[in-house]
């Protein structure tokens, strides 16, 4: 099965359980239930997998629970960071899930006795909370005991279903697709802002690649405001060949998110040891002071929204904002996540950050802290994307790269907002494989291209007060119909001559028929 056919089965099977439970679970609630079920099939075939350390012999899921000694539970514990007994595998507790009047509350205690297996390990808080958004108890599965346990029988049988050959040899990002797709058809329906809550994949391909370009080997990889993770993940190839030496890094305010970017790690088979996910404000409580800097930083910060700014005078004291002896204003926190990556990053590392357009022209506070980013040499490039590439919103974002070892004390701006950077898609505008890599080839070769990209020198910026906006430097292509004046002069004479011929010609039938009638 290829990736196309694996992720278009993933639809339909989503969508058919989404049929099954329709009337019984909102569609944004839904989502919980589906992704929380994906992840517990996972760590259950994964955790079998590791128990059974490819011996033939053995089958961990049909061994009785008293077998396993302390001594065997604490050694997978601290490996895997987490114990599934034979009785809590995914697979035991399906099979009989149709017939099981309990099936809501041992389903429950299975999932807690999980979280719970890693009291006391290094790996407790990276497991602590992950099924909280799955309550398998809510009355969002139904009023009745009865129907809770209709629906999650459901919702377990169709993940069940899904057959590709093992979670780990899917060609697809399981995890990532099941999102997108329920993000795509439930965000609007649920009046919540997609964008908020998710990256699209080709989207976080192509800001990985901008911070991760001609790295050969990067410390750890760091997002500040980092969702379900899906930026993150778009390192992981990078981190499976070693050039990301010390794992992922990220912090999260919201909780659901927080909770699905743990899962994406698990669910990308990235171990306990090799990431730190906190939840936290990351502009009031930054995490990882002592982590930093790093070599890779990836985000996608909330646009324009509100913070504490001026209003807390500790903060213009504060090491990330200091330098810039200005605060972004309350209303619009977009460069307080820069200012806050910027101080997160090494000196030879890169930044990649979807931004508001607004931010690269209005005045006031915004001004000075571009004056300062563009006097001290930090912004490598600013990147155009084509509109309606996000859930919940059609707004055309750019991408600001922020570098600490520019070469020269040019910027480079690249317009890839054109027809010819995207594909239009059934509800958004997408990314292809070929689209990203002509903005690679762009980033990489720093030349000017008519209408596309062009380096400007630090004298035009200040003339320009530090107006960064793509389109204050790159004349986009006049695609309408040219006129030639002459040619159009000529063929109106013509016309007109044509004309004057025929009414003459008329005149002159109306006079010989009035000559008749006399």
């Amino acid at each position: 099965m290829t990736s196309i056919e694996q992720r278009a089965e993933l639809q339909r099977r989503i969508w058919q359980i989404a049929n099954e439970v329709r009337g019984s679970v909102d569609g944004w609630d839904f989502k919980q239930y589906v992704l929380g079920t994906l992840f517990y099939r996972f760590i259950s075939e994964n955790f079998k997998k590791y128990m059974e350390a490819d011996d033939p012999n053995v089958n961990y899921a049909e061994l009785p629970d008293d077998v396993i000694t302390p001594e065997l539970k604490k050694d997978a514990i601290i490996t895997k960071g987490y114990f599934i007994y034979p009785s809590q595998l995914f697979e035991n507790v399906v099979k009989d899930c149709d017939q099981n009047e309990n099936l809501n509350v041992e389903l429950k205690e299975i999932l807690t006795a999980i979280e719970n297996s890693a009291n006391g390990f290094p790996s407790e808080e990276d497991i602590k909370g992950l099924f909280a958004d799955f309550d398998t108890t809510s009355n969002r599965l139904g009023a009745t005991v009865t129907q809770k346990n209709r629906t999650l029988a459901a919702v377990l049988k169709g993940i069940a279903s899904l057959d590709f050959g093992g979670f780990e040899n899917s060609k697809i990002d399981l995890f990532g697709d099941a999102y997108e797709f329920l993000i795509s058809n439930y965000a609007a329906n649920a009046g919540k802002s997609g964008g908020e809550f998710f990256t699209p994949q080709s989207v976080s391909k192509l800001i990985s690649k901008l911070a991760m370009h001609k790295q050969n080997i990067v410390n750890k990889i760091y997002d500040p405001a980092c969702g379900s993770g899906s930026l993150l993940l778009q390192a992981k190839e990078h981190f499976d060949k070693h050039i990301i030496r010390d794992g992922f890094y990220g912090q999260e305010i919201n909780h659901t998110t927080y909770n699905l970017a743990r899962m994406n790690m698990f669910l990308h088979n990235i171990n306990y040891d090799k990431f730190s996910i906190k939840l936290g404000d990351t502009l009031l409580n930054p995490y990882f002071k002592e982590e930093k800097p790093f070599d890779a930083i990836v985000s996608n910060p909330p646009y324009s929204i509100k913070w504490i700014g001026k209003d807390d005078p500790t903060l213009i004291n504060d090491e990330r904002f200091a330098p810039v002896g200005v605060l972004p204003p309350k209303s619009k926190a977009d460069f307080a996540f820069i200012l806050h990556a910027l101080h997160y990053l090494s000196p030879k590392g890169r930044a990649a950050i979807v931004s508001f357009p607004g931010i690269f022209y209005r005045g006031g506070a915004e001004q000075k802290i571009r004056k300062y980013l563009i006097d001290n040499n930090y912004i490598e490039t600013i990147i155009a994307l084509p509109h309606n590439l996000f859930y919940g919103t059609t707004i055309a974002v750019n991408i600001l790269v922020l570098s600490k070892h520019k070469t020269d004390t040019r910027t480079q701006f690249i317009d890839a907002s054109g027809e010819d950077f995207y594909q239009n898609a059934k509800n958004n505008n997408i990314l292809l494989d070929e689209h990203i890599n002509k903005i690679m080839q762009l980033f990489d070769e720093k030349k000017d291209v008519k209408h596309i990209a062009k380096m400007v020198d630090y004298e035009s910026i200040v003339e320009n007060d530090y107006n960064l906006s793509v389109s204050a430097y790159i004349e986009p292509e006049d695609t309408r119909e040219k006129i030639d004046i002459q040619q159009l002069n000529a063929e109106i004479k013509e016309t007109v001559e044509k004309i004057n011929k025929l009414r003459a010609e008329i005149d002159k039938i109306v006079e010989e028929i009035e000559n008749n009638d006399k």
